[in-house]
């Protein structure tokens, strides 16, 4: 039985899967089971920070894997506690909860605003805002956070507690903080899955002042944007604040699974025993392949990460069949005249893997992907965008 049957029979039918079958990768370029060569403008969703098969990301993992792959958060391990300490150093946050899943970081920091504001101001004081388009997971919690009704219609009912404000609409923001009791505010300054839209400076920067002025919790969903991916380390950097909360994933282990919720002062002292955990939350292995991946983005990375963003920009906007391209860093949006299936298949059958978020080329390559290999698929993409 072939690959792809046996996959129809027996995994859940919850993604539609292009037709081709991943053997094996290096660096950018992946490689199918006929043998055909792919430039990965996905990155696995922004999760391979320096694309397949990294020397130094697998030398730390295997590492660690020789000494000892797991044990439970009843114990102290280097990896955990060194990781949250370089995260923290990095952004001057003071606290650091591991979990496994951007969605479970998110969850965590909603119930870090919950309780610490339940214990500031009472307990009526639980609602979350967050913004139209917003994606931040699929749990029940997060599906309820994510300003999307189309996610939501099959599982009510959700979390209650959400309310939702129009994007660079810092109007209704204040309206709702008005007529709501907010414990906190949580934003993606990039919405990814829901666009590829780019929040106003102005408007995250009144976000913020609203938070310091009634003391809301400003969180900071960094899940997609994040670990470099935006040109700074962390993309809420681009607009001069700092969050009480951000949450991040993906790309932190730059292949397997870890999420994490990094507090900073005003919330660093709210979770006690037994308040939150998680079984693989911090796991050595993965944790050993986060600090190899985070240690690495220094300014030089950076730098080449905004330089590959303004090739992609310049190489795009104005061509024949692009109406325009939004995003921030390596996180960009095209939006086409053509269908936007119909671009990535076509994307596909050249060779170039790129992904779609809300009838837009979505594109998320590699930090340190090569130029000409850069070069190679913006050529395709500008043709096929064209035709």
């Amino acid at each position: 039985m072939d690959i792809k049957t046996l996959d129809h029979q027996y995994v859940a039918n919850t993604y539609k899967r292009f037709p081709v079958e991943i053997v094996s990768g290096h660096g950018s370029v992946v490689t199918d089971r006929d043998g055909k060569d792919y430039i990965d403008l996905g990155t696995g969703i922004a999760v391979n920070a320096f694309g397949m098969g990294d020397a130094q990301w697998q030398e730390a993992v295997i590492d660690q894997i020789h000494k000892f792959q797991h044990t439970s958060n009843l114990y102290y391990t280097e990896p955990c506690a060194r990781l949250a300490q370089l995260l923290c150093e990095k952004t001057g946050m003071k606290k650091v909860f591991f979990s496994n899943s951007g969605a479970e970081a998110n969850e965590c920091a909603i119930k870090v605003a919950r309780k610490y504001a339940a214990e500031k101001k009472g307990p009526d004081y639980y609602t979350i805002l967050t913004l139209e388009h917003s994606f931040h997971g699929r749990t029940l919690t997060t599906l309820a956070a994510t300003g999307q009704d189309e996610f939501h219609k099959d599982f009510q009912p959700l979390t209650p507690g959400f309310v939702h404000a129009k994007v660079n609409d810092l109007a209704d923001v204040l309206e709702k903080a008005r007529t709501h009791k907010l414990a906190g505010i949580l934003i993606e300054v990039v919405q990814g899955e829901g666009g590829v839209i780019k929040l106003d400076e102005d408007f995250v920067q009144g976000i913020a002042q609203l938070c310091r002025e009634q003391d809301i919790v400003l969180m900071c969903d960094e899940v997609q944007v994040g670990n470099g991916r935006s040109g700074y380390l962390y993309g809420y950097m681009h607009y001069g604040i700092q969050p009480d909360v951000f949450t991040t994933a993906k790309g932190l282990c730059a292949g397997l699974p870890l999420g994490a919720t990094v507090l900073g002062e005003k919330v660093e002292t709210v979770l006690g025993y037994g308040d939150n955990g998680s079984t693989f939350g911090g796991n050595p292995i993965c944790c050993a392949g986060a600090i190899s991946t985070l240690s690495r983005m220094d300014e030089a990375l950076l730098a080449g990460v905004r330089e590959r963003s303004e090739r992609i920009v310049s190489a795009l906007t104005g061509k024949k069949g692009v109406k325009s391209v939004s995003g921030l860093g390596l996180l960009l949006g095209i939006d086409p005249e053509r269908d936007c299936g119909t671009v990535i298949n076509e994307c596909l059958e050249e060779g170039v893997l790129v992904l779609s978020a809300h009838g837009k080329v979505r594109l998320l390559p590699a930090l340190n992907i090569p130029l000409d290999q850069l070069d190679q698929a913006l050529a395709v993409l500008v043709d096929v965008l064209g035709r």
